[in-house]
């Protein structure tokens, strides 16, 4: 048997009116987590990011995706996290834009076989970069010729 987390993840600011609920095999490792939760929200996959087990932001209690000082590593599995039922935890991605989702477990349950990590259910959507208008730019702009 191997364990199923069910975990609801929203981005913070957003209330809850944006979330993506996950299912992932305990066999996963936070790296897992991270690229299953970039996927569902359609985000880049190109920065560094941490996960803050006590749900606060920059905590010591906490696995970086590249630790400098040799830190704990997100390249551990879900299993070896002990995470129980209830628990709320940070997902902090791309430091210059501060994105902070908090990740909620909401069952977990024993499966009979491994299972690919997917989405089972979404709400509302939100955008990693949101377009720039240039008009709006130049408007502002005061260029001397």
């Amino acid at each position: 048997m191997e364990k199923q987390y069910t975990l609801k993840v929203y981005p913070n600011g957003q209330g809850h009116s944006v979330y993506r609920v996950i299912e992932i095999s305990g066999k996963n490792t936070l790296n897992d987590l991270c690229s299953e939760i970039l996927s569902a929200y359609d985000f880049t996959d190109e920065h560094l990011y941490e996960f803050s087990m006590d749900n606060k932001a920059y905590s010591s209690n906490n696995y970086q995706a590249h630790p400098m000082d040799g830190g704990p590593s997100t390249d551990i599995k879900l299993d070896k996290l002990y995470l129980v039922k209830g628990q709320k935890f940070l997902f902090h991605y791309d430091y210059g834009d501060d994105w902070m989702f908090t990740v909620n477990v909401q069952k977990i349950t024993e499966v009979p076989e491994s299972f690919k990590a997917h989405v089972v259910k979404e709400k509302g959507y939100i955008e990693q970069y949101p377009e720039w208008d240039d008009d709006e730019y130049w408007e502002d702009e005061d260029f001397d010729e």
